[in-house]
């Protein structure tokens, strides 16, 4: 599969071990003039890119959230879809993901099926990507959404061989998740494990509220840190920048 500029620059700064964070904005949590802030601001406090997307979508703003979003800020806009309904022209790249850790075919590849003539339609870069829930000690939304069971927190190497097999499939990048709000991250554990045993990219998002999570997943492995619900919170955004700051100015592994 070919490498868009929003793929290339993530291997780049991999390669010369830098490691990045990215912002998630749920569309449902935040109207539009009110996400287009916050992207300004996460922007400001030195995140790398933003994420728009979200397990259900209740209200139907996508896509002038985006287009806000995107307005607002200089750094790539990557869609985080939660089915191929969120789709948006306004948007650089699209994470195209599978989750592999799950075996539902909706998710596994029903969704996917949907939305690829839409994205070429739109001409965004699909970023192929292994979608891998984690065990978090709560039920997420996108286990409730995907009906798939997360895979074992105490079982990185199960976690390891479903990275490695996405990885002989062509996908570019892995993404483990523990779920927004979750009461327990990745463990470092499963992040080495899976950094490991593939070459790709690992992002890790869930359950990371603060400076000292954050370089936990990056000294396990990580390449990619994502903070999301922490903006719901009356300080968020100075934890996010908090968080900005720890992941930018440390190496990845």
């Amino acid at each position: 599969m070919t490498q868009g500029p929003v793929l290339e620059n993530v291997l780049k700064r991999v390669k010369a071990g830098k490691a990045s964070h990215w912002v998630l904005l749920d569309p449902d949590d935040f109207s539009p003039k009110e996400g287009a802030r916050i992207a300004a601001s996460a922007e400001s406090a030195g995140v790398n890119a933003v994420l728009v997307g979200g397990s259900l979508m209740r209200s139907n703003n996508f896509d002038d959230f985006v287009h806000g979003v995107k307005e607002s800020v200089s750094l790539p806009v990557i869609l985080f879809p939660g089915d191929a309904t969120q789709l948006s022209r306004h948007a650089d790249a699209v994470l195209f993901l599978s989750l592999v850790s799950g075996r539902n075919p909706v998710n596994l590849i029903g969704e996917q099926v949907k939305g690829a003539p839409v994205i070429k339609e739109f001409g965004i870069e699909p970023i192929s990507t292994a979608y891998m829930l984690v065990e978090s000690g709560a039920v997420s939304s996108v286990e409730f959404m995907s009906n798939t069971r997360p895979l074992p927190r105490k079982k990185p190497m199960i976690a390891a061989a479903h990275a490695l097999a996405a990885q002989y499939m062509g996908m570019q990048m892995v993404y483990l998740e523990a779920g927004s709000g979750a009461p327990c991250s990745v463990p470092p554990n499963m992040v080495k494990a899976v950094g490991d045993y593939v070459d790709i990219p690992v992002i890790v998002g869930g359950g990371i509220r603060d400076a000292a999570t954050a370089r936990e997943k990056l000294q396990a492995g990580a390449n990619v840190i994502v903070t999301g619900n922490l903006l719901l919170a009356p300080d968020g955004v100075s934890k996010l920048e908090e968080i900005a700051r720890a992941v930018t100015g440390e190496t990845s592994r």
